[in-house]
């Protein structure tokens, strides 16, 4: 699975749309080249689209994993994203992964979708696609209907499904029947609780699936100083916080109404005001933020609960550099 040396830790990145196609591409072979396995583009409305993304990823990479990191089967008809997720496949010789999600509440809100029954949506949704890419044709009647759908298309070898998780629920659900978790968090307090979720669902995973990878998707911010680091961490910090759970956020203290201050300013679409909103203490417990030695020493604890690290938005106030200093805190973290 990895090439760099003495570990088998998985580094995975997100590369995140909000630059034209062919920048993405650029960061892409820029990841290859520093040893990164798997590259995940994201998926928000406001940003480009990520399947055409990953197609450009793909004509410039040999063998970086691609995929989408996360889409949502509200925004798109999952019989869709099956197909979506399998052209990207075809145009990378087999090297696609299926990273799926329920998506962002605040986002979701902006286009008037319910976010209904997560859960068994998410199931549903890859478990259809994995009918879909075995050749079948299937008709479902569950959270979404397909009937006698099927594809023009079939992918050489089965796409692993990763599903990003945070809750509990869907922790344990990704464990029991996916091949791979992104579990949302970036401190190690949250890591192992989140580990703890995911012993439970291997627990339950039925005899003859593969192996399972359980990779943290942390929000990553590294500069050579420490401030820019952390200045640059800030929206992202504030979309996680939008989103966290009231038990998230007692198991970092932070405050309530400090929270509540960015989730409302982020729904009523103050992104400015939002990022301002954010303390130091959101900082410290949802991204790992500072110099590529910090950087290094979070990795390395929270390599102690996961098997790899996906290396999230913003990576730090200067992409190009960015990859390349996560990919040496990476290298320090792994070292043996």
């Amino acid at each position: 699975m990895s090439d760099h040396g003495s570990t088998d830790v998985t580094w995975g990145i997100e590369l995140t749309p909000e630059h034209p196609p062919d920048r993405m591409a650029e960061l892409a072979a820029l990841a290859e080249r520093e040893g990164f396995d798997v590259a995940f583009s994201s998926s928000h409305y406001f940003n480009r689209d990520p399947f055409v993304t990953l197609s450009r990823m793909a004509e410039a990479t040999d063998d970086l994993r691609l995929g989408p990191g996360v889409v949502n089967p509200y925004e798109a008809h999952p019989v869709k994203l099956a197909a979506q997720t399998a052209t990207i496949d075809e145009v990378s010789d087999g090297r696609a992964v299926f990273g799926v999600g329920a998506g962002d509440r605040s986002t979701l809100s902006n286009l008037g979708i319910e976010h209904e029954r997560p859960l068994r949506r998410v199931l549903e949704t890859f478990n259809v696609a994995r009918d879909l890419w075995a050749g079948e044709t299937v008709t479902h009647e569950g959270t979404f209907t397909a009937r006698d759908a099927s594809l023009n298309l079939e992918p050489e070898s089965a796409i692993p499904v990763y599903v990003g998780a945070q809750g509990p629920h869907m922790l344990r659900m990704s464990a029991k029947h996916g091949d791979g978790v992104l579990i949302n968090a970036a401190h190690p307090d949250d890591l192992e609780w989140a580990a703890g979720q995911l012993e439970q669902g291997l627990e339950d995973r039925p005899e003859g699936y593969g192996p399972f990878e359980a990779l943290a998707f942390a929000s990553v911010s590294v500069a050579d100083e420490e401030a820019d680091a952390r200045e640059a961490a800030r929206p992202p910090v504030a979309f996680i916080v939008g989103g966290a759970a009231d038990p998230v956020l007692a198991r970092h203290d932070i405050d309530r109404e400090a929270a509540a201050a960015v989730s409302d300013a982020l729904e009523g679409g103050n992104l400015t005001e939002a990022f301002g909103h954010v303390t130091p203490e959101m900082i410290d417990a949802f991204c790992i933020a500072g110099t590529t030695e910090t950087v290094a020493e979070r990795f390395a604890a929270a390599l102690e609960h996961v098997d790899g690290i996906v290396v999230g938005s913003p990576l730090g106030p200067d992409l190009e550099g960015a990859v390349t200093r996560a990919s040496e805190a990476l290298a320090m973290a792994t070292a043996e």
